[in-house]
């Protein structure tokens, strides 16, 4: 069979593999998903052997070092995979749920009950643990999922996934449940994001190429987890001390992933006191610093920026620096150029954070706190299958209840409509 059969049937075997799944009972759905927990550990050996092997791709094929970084799977992170496993185990089930129930002045109940969406289809890059983070909350939600990892982590991938269909096959999960395209054919992205009838759900996570690649190409509903152009305002009313700490971690903390800070801007009031202080620390950390002009007079050292600047997601030690008048400035600043991910603001005026808060339009946004917080497990939610950066369906980290919708149950006594 050629590309586009075998991808038809890969998704006629997950919508077989959703139609049971729903039936399945929440201690059963547990118990698959502790199986895989079990099961990574007992090949742990084999994944870290086929993340070596594609580490060192990596490394020679010149992927930035924060890149590099996504890819690695140390001990700690393989035990993190297998612990998500079974904290998602842990977590309410959403499914069956009732959201809401009312009643009709005829007797009717009606009931709107929490479903999975279906079949899912994820598209990401680099790190491999979201193949079990994303597997594992499909299943909790009971959904069927189709996962395309990044080519540069196709080995990594390929022994979590394995890890993961044979710990659901000695619990009796059904085949189909997890599939993994296993082709570097970029062509299978295509038919995935157009197999109409048969993929419910299409989410990429990655860089925005592949994010605008994904939408222009797709004929199924599509949740972007889009690039995380992440900002941080020290207003003139911040407390110094408290903004140097927080800029700190949101930019050096992991610079290569989505929540870190990419942007910094200073309240013109504070910039002279708070820049050259900020300058010492990031040189420490080796951060590459691109300022405006207002910026560079106080630090000549930053590179001066440039417009992409505003709009990059470097996921690396550089950091874009902007001196700004006041906090309106900062939020037309960051509706501008920002992702609509996670923004921050250290200040001591209420009413400057209110204003902030209200009028900046991301999906998470922070006061007096650093933007690395922006993850599923920090909102209580377990793993995450990503942080959407739409307003419809699902906003900010996308835990169990994002992955499902929900149905109208009407319970009757014959009632009939005149």
């Amino acid at each position: 069979m050629g590309l586009h059969e075998d991808m038809i049937a890969m998704g006629d075997l997950a919508v077989a593999a959703a139609g049971k799944l729903v039936q399945l009972s929440t201690g059963e759905k547990n118990a698959a998903l502790e199986a895989m927990a079990a099961e990574i550990g007992e090949r742990r050996s084999f994944i870290a052997e086929a993340n070596k092997k594609d580490v060192a791709d990596a490394e020679r094929s010149g992927l930035p070092s924060a890149m590099v970084d996504r890819l690695l799977l140390t001990d700690a992170r393989i035990d993190g995979m297998a612990q998500g496993l079974i904290d998602v185990s842990g977590l309410p089930d959403p499914v069956g749920k009732t959201i809401e129930r009312t009643k009709h002045k005829n007797g009717m109940e009606i009931e709107r009950v929490r479903v999975p969406i279906g079949v899912i289809g994820v598209i990401y890059e680099s790190r491999p643990n979201v193949t079990a983070d994303t597997a594992g909350l499909c299943i909790k939600s009971s959904n069927a999922v189709i996962l395309r990892g990044g080519k540069e982590s196709l080995r990594s991938n390929s022994a979590i996934a394995d890890a993961m269909i044979e710990g659901g096959k000695k619990t009796g999960l059904p085949a189909g449940a997890i599939q993994l395209i296993r082709t570097t054919d970029r062509d299978a992205v295509r038919e995935l994001v157009q197999l109409e009838g048969k993929v419910d759900l299409v989410i990429p996570r990655g860089g925005e190429s592949l994010v605008r690649a994904v939408t222009e190409q797709a004929r199924v509903p599509v949740i972007k987890h889009y690039k995380g152009v992440c900002h941080t305002y020290v207003d003139e009313s911040a407390d110094l001390k408290m903004a140097l700490a927080i800029a700190e971690n949101a930019k050096c903390q992991r610079p290569g992933v989505c929540n870190a800070m990419e942007t910094l801007l200073v309240h013109e009031a504070v910039a002279k006191e708070f820049l050259p202080s900020l300058a010492k620390v990031l040189e420490k950390n080796g951060v590459e610093m691109r300022g405006d002009a207002a910026a560079r007079k106080i630090i000549p050292e930053a590179k001066e920026a440039t417009e992409d600047d505003w709009y990059a997601e470097y996921l690396d030690l550089v950091l874009a620096i902007r001196v700004v008048g006041s906090v309106e400035e900062a939020v037309k600043h960051i509706n501008r150029y920002g992702s609509r991910h996670s923004d921050a603001i250290v200040a001591g005026s209420e009413d400057t954070q209110r204003i902030f808060t209200q009028q900046v339009d991301s999906s998470s946004v922070y006061v007096n706190a650093s933007t690395r917080f922006t993850d599923g497990a920090e909102f209580g939610l377990g793993a995450e299958i990503g942080i959407s950066t739409d307003k419809i369906h699902a906003r900010g980290p996308m835990g169990l209840e994002g992955l499902t919708t929900y149905k109208y149950v009407i319970h009757g006594e014959g009632q009939i409509r005149s």
